[in-house]
């Protein structure tokens, strides 16, 4: 299985646009510990030619852009196949007016997803007038049987449920339902290779910790340092858990967790401009590199 990162970056990417933070600030000051982040998303494939999209990001042109493997070879050529979603949030899922043209696309998510889609977020429907229909919509069952996505069929595909947060445009904002947010294992039939990919993780279930221990690679989300990160640097007035990213350091902290875990290799992705580990000259970095855990960059390669 061939990973590439296409963006590493939580919602706003890295600078935000209207963002003076001290690692937005650093990187247009051309300080060299902080890279460009766009907002996360990563793609799949088994032979390198097909692939699977996880989220449609705002920045997915720019990230097809750089990306040569995904260039069309041919007149008209679109090389993602299918597109996953992991949930219905804007920086998840907007990416995909910008893919309007490469309609009809095979979509894959909860019906809680594709009902949002549908409604307060509508997407899907906006759709419908390109090339034949917008989108081919799969039904993704969090917590069933294992599913199949054609351009990979030496891989199986398994949507665990999430405890997180509906988007804020959502009639479910702060009572989200089983689908609203799910975390997918991704099995190589051959090898038996596990990937697990967790964009957006607000609580450390047993039976997420569990999966996680099994795994032989975790993409896990690293949005915030602390839980009160936002709240501190004022950005915001809701802590990390009210907005459903479980902090890394702390007494709950995600660090704890990855530190019982001997089998996974362990990356961070969807990372917050805000947090401090995106400075690799700060402490912070230097004590989440201590513990064996990676953070993604944007045009990471990954092969299990």
């Amino acid at each position: 299985m061939r990973i590439e990162v296409l963006g590493s970056s939580a919602g706003g990417g890295l600078p935000q646009f209207n963002c003076n933070c001290s690692n937005c600030k650093a990187y247009r000051e051309g300080k060299s510990t902080v890279k460009r982040r766009t907002q996360s998303s990563i793609t799949l494939s088994e032979d390198g030619e097909n692939w699977v999209l996880f989220n449609a990001s705002p920045d997915i042109l720019e990230q097809i852009h750089n990306s040569s493997f995904l260039h069309p070879k041919k007149l008209r050529e679109n090389r993602i196949k299918a597109i996953v979603f992991m949930d219905a949030q804007i920086d998840h899922t907007t990416g995909l007016l910008g893919l309007r043209e490469g309609c009809p696309h095979e979509v894959y998510c909860t019906k809680e997803v594709n009902e949002e889609l549908n409604t307060s977020f509508p997407l899907f429907k906006m759709l419908e007038s390109w090339n034949g229909g917008g989108v081919k919509y799969n039904e993704v069952f969090p917590n069933a049987s294992k599913f199949k996505i054609p351009v990979m069929p030496n891989h199986e595909f398994f949507a665990h449920s999430l405890i997180s947060n509906a988007p804020p445009y959502s009639l479910y904002r702060d009572n989200p339902r089983v689908g609203d947010n799910i975390g997918i294992t991704i099995i190589n039939k051959k090898t038996k290779k596990r990937l697990f990919y967790l964009p957006g993780l607000g609580v450390l279930e047993n039976h997420i910790i569990e999966e996680m221990a099994k795994s032989d690679l975790l993409l896990i989300e690293g949005t915030l340092w602390t839980n009160d990160e936002m709240i501190k640097g004022r950005f915001s007035n809701k802590l990390g858990t009210d907005m459903g990213h479980v902090p890394l350091n702390g007494e709950n902290g995600l660090i704890k967790v990855l530190d019982t875990l001997k089998k996974p290799r362990k990356i961070l992705i969807h990372i917050n401009n805000t947090n401090p580990i995106l400075d690799e000259s700060n402490k912070e970095y230097k004590e989440l590199i201590s513990h064996g855990i990676e953070i993604s960059y944007d045009g990471m390669r990954i092969d299990i």
